[in-house]
């Protein structure tokens, strides 16, 4: 008969999922996790693998969690700016939250990282160019119903915005609040680009 483990998983996966947040994938060492999540290194190479299949899944937990309003705010707004303007605001509040880490963790847990950690850092980048592809997908909505001027560079805009929400994440682990998070969002809405009449 197999031994239970003598921890919660779950909780485990959210400690882990902060350290990797809070100091990053290569800074963060087995001993730190195991020292932050209250197990031995055998427990958790026996639960998660390695430490890079334990980010991976931490990653998971992350885009289900903290990081889903980006996806839920581009799949429930009727128009493209009323989307890009909710993530915006949205990222504001959730990156300066003081319930967890600063930032996002999609953006930030892969600076600086050497290249033994390159598959790491590849996998975060199709993170943020899936991102960044979803954002362009809404802008071509809104000019395919004729809401925004035909001809805009939407690749371009949506690059625009994706470089906004990643500032806004290092401005927020340097220590940018709410409210200042807040007044860059809607001055990146002045960006969009004049409605045509519609």
């Amino acid at each position: 008969m197999a031994r239970q483990r003598a921890f919660d998983r779950d909780t485990a996966l959210e400690t882990a999922l902060r350290e990797f947040w809070r100091h990053g994938y290569e800074a963060t060492s087995i001993a730190g996790l195991t020292t932050a999540m209250g197990i031995r290194p055998p427990s958790l190479y026996a639960a998660f693998g390695d430490k890079r299949r334990l980010f991976e899944e931490a990653v998971s937990r992350y885009q289900e969690t903290y990081g889903a309003f980006t996806t839920r705010a581009l799949a429930e707004e009727p128009t493209g700016r009323r989307a890009i303007e909710r993530v915006l605001r949205e990222a504001a509040a959730e990156y300066a939250s003081e319930e967890h880490p600063r930032g996002c963790l999609i953006i930030s847990a892969a600076v600086n990282c050497g290249p033994e950690s390159a598959e790491v850092e590849e996998l975060l980048r199709g993170f943020r160019q899936a991102s960044k592809a979803a954002l362009k997908r809404r802008i071509d909505d809104d000019m395919a119903a004729g809401r925004i001027p035909a001809g805009t560079d939407t690749e371009g805009l949506a690059g625009f915005y994706a470089s906004v929400i990643q500032g806004m994440s290092t401005q927020a682990r340097d220590g940018a609040g709410h409210a200042e998070l807040l007044r860059i969002a809607t001055l990146a809405m002045s960006a969009w680009p004049a409605a045509t009449g519609t």
